[in-house]
């Protein structure tokens, strides 16, 4: 996912203290879902999970504006006499990725789109620390893992940042080696569907033994791309509709009735 950078928008998602309320589902309220009827086959088929990082794991721009961040690297481009290589939407446009995408369009394989990517992933990994958990991600990662189900991370993201927050929430274990990022062949970025296939060849799955668990309509077209199923997730009722528009069958606005179905295929198992 590219960074969110609505910062108005009510945060839908535990804070990074609240793990133990998401494991326990204390929320006696039964989260609305949107076009859900396919969840049960989505999970029940997946051998292996491939997640979007910012989005559906964390929002790492939560505490550290992306805006900000697409600023201080127009004024960066300006100090170097370029900024004028960006259209005025563009130098105005409050998410870095679209700037990085517009650079790479128009100075690719050169020495400044290389500088420009290591500048946002440091700006990536300073968001780290004040980055805010998806609501039940936590949980639904452990859950998952422990059933057995590979998990692999497929994202636009430097995977140096996917790995240092995968840490802090000592979650780094669910998913190494598998982490799939942005790579130094920007165009390979998603919609493309590159680290998918990446991650499907390395843990020797076929596509349709997968599930891809994305919030943006990049993530549905190179899931789609790569064979696999896909399970959107929106933490708002703009990015559900747009995730619908463009195809989607199947749209969670909360994780939690993901995890309450591996609970009950779990408990099932049990008294088997």
């Amino acid at each position: 996912m590219t960074p969110d950078t609505d910062q108005t928008d009510q945060m839908d998602q535990a804070g990074p203290t609240d793990e133990g309320d998401q494991a326990g589902l204390t929320d006696p309220a039964e989260p609305v879902t949107e076009g859900t009827g396919g969840l049960g086959d989505l999970v029940g088929g997946a051998r292996v999970v491939l997640w979007d990082f910012d989005g559906p794991i964390c929002r790492l721009f939560a505490g550290y504006s992306a805006d900000r961040v697409a600023g201080e690297l127009v004024d960066w481009l300006e100090r170097l006499g370029l900024k004028g290589m960006l259209t005025q939407e563009e130098q105005v446009h409050p998410d870095p990725h679209v700037l990085l995408g517009a650079v790479n369009r128009r100075r690719h394989d050169s020495d400044l789109v290389a500088d420009f990517e290591e500048r946002l992933t440091r700006e990536e990994l300073r968001a780290v620390p004040t980055a805010w958990p998806t609501a039940y991600a936590d949980p639904l990662i452990r859950t998952w893992s422990a059933l057995g189900v590979g998990l692999a991370v497929t994202t636009n993201n430097s995977p140096r940042v996917v790995g240092e927050y995968l840490a802090t929430r000592g979650l780094l274990d669910c998913f190494a080696p598998h982490i799939y990022g942005r790579t130094q062949d920007l165009h390979l970025l998603k919609p493309d569907p590159y680290c998918l296939n990446r991650a499907l060849s390395a843990m020797g799955v076929a596509p349709a033994q997968a599930l891809m668990v994305g919030d943006t309509t990049s993530d549905l077209t190179a899931a789609q791309r790569a064979g696999v199923p896909f399970l959107g997730y929106a933490r708002n009722e703009e990015k559900a509709k747009a995730l619908r528009q463009a195809g989607a069958e199947t749209v969670v606005d909360s994780l939690q009735p993901v995890l309450r179905l591996l609970w009950k295929d779990a408990v099932g198992r049990v008294h088997v």
